[in-house]
């Protein structure tokens, strides 16, 4: 198969390509053709979660169709180069994973190039799959439709009043709470701050 259509699509996404980049659309097309696909499927029928984020998710993103905005694409930021694909409609679930070694083995196959990194750019594009991923089945720790879960389901937390969407409400103790609420989040408020309006500067 041609790469080099989804490579410039990686490429105008991200400003310049890289062997992550490479490497994230040829794990996007193991994992579309580990679930059976020729091609991405319409519909919102794949779900593709990433274990890591930056450029390696634009060649992702770039061979499957999936994106954040469109509810197809989410990160689990285990900080791996990973992910694992799910057809909505069969529950069928994969994890396509780099093999260990993969940079001495593209070191291998592109041995005329002595600079590592143009190695990698050259040698993730022509090595087979068999020799660049580990394809595993997997089943998810929750199920499909909880994460993927409704259009329009919203409510509100009964600690700070904000919205949540897409039932990722908790319910503790007769209440309704975000998850920050109920559990902490990734932030603490600063006591007494003062926030002062934005104004523009020319």
């Amino acid at each position: 198969m041609n790469i080099q259509p989804l490579l410039d699509i990686s490429t105008r996404n991200h400003s310049h390509l890289c062997p992550r980049q490479i490497l994230g659309v040829r794990l996007g097309l193991a994992g579309l053709k580990a679930l059976g696909f020729d091609a991405p499927p319409d519909n919102k029928q794949l779900l593709v979660i990433t274990e890591t984020d930056g450029c390696f998710v634009d060649g992702l993103s770039a061979a499957t169709k999936c994106a954040v905005g469109h509810r197809t694409l989410r990160v689990e930021d285990y900080g791996k180069v990973a992910a694992v694909f799910v057809d909505v409609k069969t529950g069928c679930a994969v994890r396509v994973a780099p093999v260990l070694g993969i940079r001495q083995r593209a070191y291998a196959c592109a041995s005329e190039e002595t600079r590592q990194y143009f190695a990698q750019m050259q040698a993730y594009q022509i090595m087979p799959d068999e020799d660049m991923f580990t394809v595993i089945e997997v089943k998810l720790a929750a199920s499909i439709e909880s994460v993927v879960s409704r259009p329009g389901m919203r409510v509100s937390c009964d600690a700070c009043g904000e919205e949540v969407m897409n039932e990722r409400e908790v319910h503790q103790n007769g209440m309704t709470l975000c998850q920050p609420c109920a559990f902490g989040g990734y932030y603490h408020a600063v006591k007494n701050a003062v926030l002062s309006p934005v104004v523009e500067t020319k």
